[in-house]
């Protein structure tokens, strides 16, 4: 099977029939957007984790990618993916924490720009790289701290956060657009709750999106 946006060839683990498995588990979790969903079932998630683990890419998991941090679960990918584009009105994403890059992959064709950033440099080198071999380029990358988000490009109508926070950073909350939303974890380790929050007029409007759990938003 060669797949239609990525060029990228799957067999057996990696094959059509497993990843339309993957995306009905998540309709049947309650994912809804189409777009979003052809995004799982598109985006090569093979290729964002180390080889010896490709067979397991398309479980709905989190897995390893090393440097301590961790890919995260297809469906809660999915989740905040949903929740940040749905009434989603601009162009400019932030993403705090590139990771690997599967969740920047997500978003790079549903929006027009990603400016995202990673306190990792060497992790970041690895996924401009990846991203660059898969033709996405609306993506400007920045290695540094995600508490301080990326001043010079806000406000953003998105911000996406993929470490959890154990308070609201002020900076990001700064940084988001009037009408904009952010998703974000927030609390301690083993209390964690995924976050919708959209700026009003004069106050955030904050809604619980369910339990989670993530590896910690480092500063510095």
């Amino acid at each position: 099977m060669i797949d239609s946006r990525f060029g990228i060839q799957g067999i057996g683990m990696t094959s059509a029939r497993t990843r339309n498995r993957l995306v009905q588990r998540l309709k049947d979790q309650g994912i809804r957007s189409t777009a979003v969903l052809d995004q799982i079932r598109d985006v090569p998630r093979h290729l964002f984790v180390d080889e010896a683990l490709a067979s397991r890419a398309y479980e709905d998991t989190a897995l390893p990618i090393g440097l301590g941090q961790t890919i995260s679960q297809p469906y809660v990918v999915a989740r905040m993916t949903e929740a940040l584009l749905d009434g989603f009105d601009g162009d400019s994403v932030l993403e705090i924490g590139t990771g690997c890059g599967y969740q920047t992959a997500m978003l790079a064709p549903l929006v027009k720009k990603i400016y995202t950033v990673e306190r990792i440099a060497e992790l970041l080198k690895k996924t401009r790289r990846r991203l660059h071999r898969l033709d996405i380029y609306n993506v400007q990358f920045r290695p540094g701290d995600g508490w301080e988000g990326w001043p010079k490009y806000a406000p953003y109508d998105g911000i996406i956060v993929t470490a959890a926070a154990p308070e609201f950073p002020e900076k990001l909350l700064e940084q988001l657009a009037p009408g904009g939303r952010m998703v974000i974890p927030v609390g301690p380790s083993g209390c964690q709750e995924l976050t919708l929050v959209t700026r009003k007029k004069d106050y955030f409007k904050k809604v619980s999106l369910g339990a989670v759990s993530f590896v910690p938003l480092v500063p510095g």
